[in-house]
């Protein structure tokens, strides 16, 4: 069985955990094999094989699943890599499903967009994960000619379908963020870096609405109503994990955010017109209103009439 079949394998029973919550052996197995119907695949398990299986699922995925005696069913008992997981079985499910559907031109339509710099993703974790400084080659949208920084990478993350590598800048020693599609080349160096111990990605971008983290800002109470049609999405899609919904009826979805109010928030605001109002904090009301009156004015920017 290819190496694929495994872990395929291993997400499924993940995934089938995560919606029933608890399953019988029996029940995770007859899932199993409703799961590889389609590709014409029989995946269904022996005890001793799933077993097995569990003991890779805890290593590799950072999953426990336990076995309830009195009820007779396993459960998720811990999940240490949720977000990851979750990105794994996305990934898997679109893999199968290029695999089925044979002429996939016919069946699914993909968005026309540049590479994201994926490509860039194993050198990059090999230098986190082994602390290697490295030279990083970068194309900033606002100037010419890229520049050569030499940056201590700590991370890499995933931001309104962008990846961007978290690094300190060792001209500065600022923590900033390089888009991956925007990293041209780098080359490691033979210097090392300690990472430092009180640093978290996740704490560091905690009030963040994207990547930009302002220096010397403090997060703000946001408030935002959205026309009841606009709020279904807003409700199915959160804006961000703060987000707290206040109210909700046939009149609007009001919700509250703890967040920076940077430039890529006032896009995001801006992105849904009328169908949202600002409620707070007063400064943003002003900024948005600002921003929607330039709109209308013709040569703010100077440019040529439309003929």
């Amino acid at each position: 069985m290819a190496k694929q079949d495994y872990i395929f394998r291993y997400l499924t029973i993940i995934r089938k955990l995560r919606r029933s919550q608890y399953a019988t052996f029996a029940e995770i197995n007859d899932f199993l094999e409703q799961e590889t119907a389609l590709q014409d695949r029989n995946h269904k398990m022996s005890l001793r094989t799933f077993q097995r299986d569990l003991k890779e699922i805890s290593e590799n995925f950072k999953v426990t699943i336990a076995y309830d005696f009195s009820k007779r069913v396993y459960y998720i008992e811990n999940d240490e890599q949720s977000d990851m997981n979750n990105r794994m079985i996305e990934s898997l499910d679109t893999l199968n499903s290029l695999r089925v559907a044979g002429d996939i031109g016919r069946f699914m339509y993909f968005e026309k967009r540049a590479a994201q710099g994926t490509h860039h993703f194993y050198g990059l974790l090999h230098a986190i994960k082994n602390r290697i400084v490295l030279n990083l080659k970068h194309q900033k949208f606002d100037e010419e000619e890229p520049s050569v920084r030499e940056v201590a990478p700590y991370a890499l993350k995933e931001s309104r379908g962008r990846w961007y590598l978290v690094a300190r800048d060792m001209a500065d020693r600022r923590i900033k963020t390089f888009g991956l599609d925007r990293v041209l080349d780098f080359q490691t160096t033979s210097r090392r870096f300690d990472y430092p111990p009180d640093f978290d990605v996740n704490r560091h971008f905690r009030y963040c609405f994207g990547v930009i983290n302002p220096d010397n800002a403090r997060p703000e109470e946001i408030m935002l109503s959205f026309d009841p049609d606009q709020g279904k999405y807003i409700k199915s899609y959160p804006l961000h994990e703060s987000q707290e919904i206040i109210t909700d009826n046939a009149a609007e979805l009001r919700i509250r955010l703890h967040l920076y109010c940077t430039y890529d928030l006032v896009q995001e605001i801006l992105s849904y017109g009328d169908r949202v109002t600002v409620m707070l904090p007063e400064f943003l009301k002003k900024d948005i209103t600002t921003i929607a009156v330039k709109m209308l004015e013709p040569g703010t920017r100077n440019l040529e009439p439309v003929t």
